[in-house]
């Protein structure tokens, strides 16, 4: 005869075991567990067992209608949220003490904005389904925002699910704000090797931060959304080191699909209505020789009528970026010169133009001779008070 105490231990055990389970390693320890389990038929060992930790036993899957994202995300899957561009965001609004996110195993590095509490980096393990996002919060009603500030097209994020304390919930959609923003990049919008200590450093996933770039704090200053679209090397028509005719997967090839190179998915672009448009290209065309003025400018041409089927009421300014110096800084500047002109006569009065001034190392560099911090600050003050007076815009206080 079974005793009805062992079944309804046996029964609570195997809750507390699942909960236990989120991970690869976890869940080889809900394997023993259950082995011995099956085996065993005695109470002590299932009341010590009992102990397991159960840290979060509220769950909310990412087709939650109070978690809100913002970015190129891929959920036609509405249990798993997929991107791959830095500057994704993901946003709630919570209750309890602590708060862990379900995630594809794969190492990618995000900043952790809660509340008032300064910004904080943590990152995704590839052999961790769980990360920890706080712990030992205050009593009472928390606002997140959880960003992916490095560039993760290999290692494919996925988004499954909030962990929250027992008796925690939810407690509705996040107020977004107003103002938006496109940010369509190279390097220098991914925030590469930003957070190195000097030019002879090599890049690395975890020394790059969207978070310190100039489109980033541009956009903290205007209090706005933004979405981004940008990867390391890319250009308008030839990638870093690309032939002289052109490249595939430049941007223009690539824009609109969701995640990156994957043209299999279309980004549906009445998700995201921006007020303004950043183009921020031409670094990697001219970096090396030899290239093609010509198939620049038509590359240019093409894009700016891509973007205006798509948005025509934004603000759409291109930049000439801090890595452009001599030759290669005169042809890209002449050339958007160039290409606003024909707009403006064409009858668009929303075209603009800003240049940021060029590193020189007086602010340091970053790994590989990207933008450090403080040019990153100093290209986003000039970035800030160009787009004052182009949207009438004034940063928050």
């Amino acid at each position: 005869m079974i005793d009805s105490n062992y079944v309804i231990i046996n029964l609570q055990l195997k809750k507390n075991i699942l909960k236990f389970a989120h991970s690869k390693v976890n869940y080889l320890i809900y394997c023993m567990c259950m082995n011995v389990l099956k085996k065993s038929g005695c109470i002590v060992l299932l009341l010590l067992l009992l102990a397991i930790p159960t840290w979060a036993s509220v769950r909310y899957s990412a087709g939650n209608t109070q978690i809100v994202f913002t970015g190129r995300v891929d959920n036609l899957n509405p249990a798993i949220a997929k991107f791959v561009y830095p500057g994704t965001a993901i946003y709630a609004v919570f209750t309890g003490s602590s708060i862990k996110a379900v995630m594809k195993p794969a190492e990618a590095y995000y900043m952790v904005e809660i509340d008032n509490i300064p910004a904080y980096k943590i990152a995704s393990s590839k052999k961790d389904s769980i990360m920890t996002i706080a712990t030992d919060l205050q009593p009472g009603k928390h606002t997140l925002k959880l960003t992916l500030v490095s560039e993760a097209y290999h290692q494919r994020p996925e988004f499954h699910a909030f962990l929250l304390d027992d008796g925690a919930k939810l407690t509705g959609k996040p107020k977004m704000p107003k103002r938006k923003i496109e940010f369509i990049g190279n390097s220098i919008t991914c925030g590469y090797g930003v957070e190195a200590d000097n030019a002879r450093s090599r890049f690395s996933d975890s020394n790059s931060n969207h978070y310190y770039s100039y489109p980033a704090i541009a956009a903290r200053a205007f209090g706005a959304q933004t979405m981004v679209v940008a990867r390391s090397g890319i250009g308008i028509y030839r990638n870093y080191n690309g032939p002289k005719n052109g490249s595939k997967d430049n941007m223009r090839d690539v824009y609109e699909n969701i995640l990156y190179t994957d043209y299999s998915k279309k980004w549906d672009f009445s998700k995201f209505k921006p007020d303004v448009v950043c183009v921020n290209l031409g670094t990697n065309d001219t970096s090396t020789n030899p290239y093609d003025v010509m198939l620049i400018i038509k590359g240019y041409r093409e894009f700016l009528k891509t973007l205006r089927g798509h948005y025509p009421k934004a603000k759409i300014v291109f930049v000439t970026g801090s890595m452009l110096n001599d030759k290669s800084l005169e042809d890209v500047t002449t050339i958007l010169d160039l290409v606003v002109a024909e707009a403006k006569a064409n009858g668009d009065d929303k075209v603009y133009r800003i240049d940021l001034t060029p590193s020189d190392g007086s602010l340091g560099y970053g790994a590989d001779w990207h933008p450090s911090i403080s040019q990153n600050v100093k290209s986003s003050e000039e970035f800030i008070t160009a787009l004052e007076s182009i949207t009438g815009w004034k940063r928050k206080k």
